[in-house]
């Protein structure tokens, strides 16, 4: 995940290549009182959303790491063994044990992909959609719509 200037201000001071005194020149023009400090911290929390905002929880995560590329392509890899000793397994009349094995290891491996995917690559988005109620009785005339041909 990327780091703003502030974090990497802050843990160059924990290392000791900046000096506080070089920090807060630094930050001499930055102002943060506690009320935006509160109302930032609040905004994604307790405010309600209109009906079909996108709300990025967080940044985009990158997909572009190399443990990540590493791991696609060792899944590629082991799945093309596994799904191509499950097809020659089927000609060659291996018993269905051996075969269920190969097929459930294909599986695993796809699923183990899919969560690296879901994590690391896909980006954190939700839309927001208020529900409506599934059933609207007779009693409830303010719940019903109106339309209008």
């Amino acid at each position: 995940m990327k780091r703003d200037m502030v974090v990497k201000l802050l843990e160059q001071v924990a290392s000791g290549d900046v000096s506080v005194e070089d920090a807060r020149a630094a930050l001499d023009g930055v102002e943060l009182d506690e009320d935006t400090y509160i109302s930032a911290l609040d905004h994604g929390v307790f405010n309600e959303p209109d009906p079909g905002t996108i709300v990025r929880a967080s940044m985009s995560p990158t997909g572009e790491s190399a443990l990540v590329v590493l791991t696609f392509v060792w899944g590629l890899a082991w799945t093309l063994y596994w799904a191509g000793a499950t097809t020659y397994g089927l000609f060659a009349d291996w018993n269905q044990q051996l075969l269920s094995f190969f097929f459930g290891m294909t599986m695993v491996t796809l699923i183990i992909m899919g969560i690296v995917y879901l994590k690391w690559v896909m980006p954190d988005v939700v839309i927001v959609k208020h529900r409506r109620n599934k059933y609207m009785s007779q009693k409830d005339p303010d719940s019903w719509f109106d339309y209008k041909v």
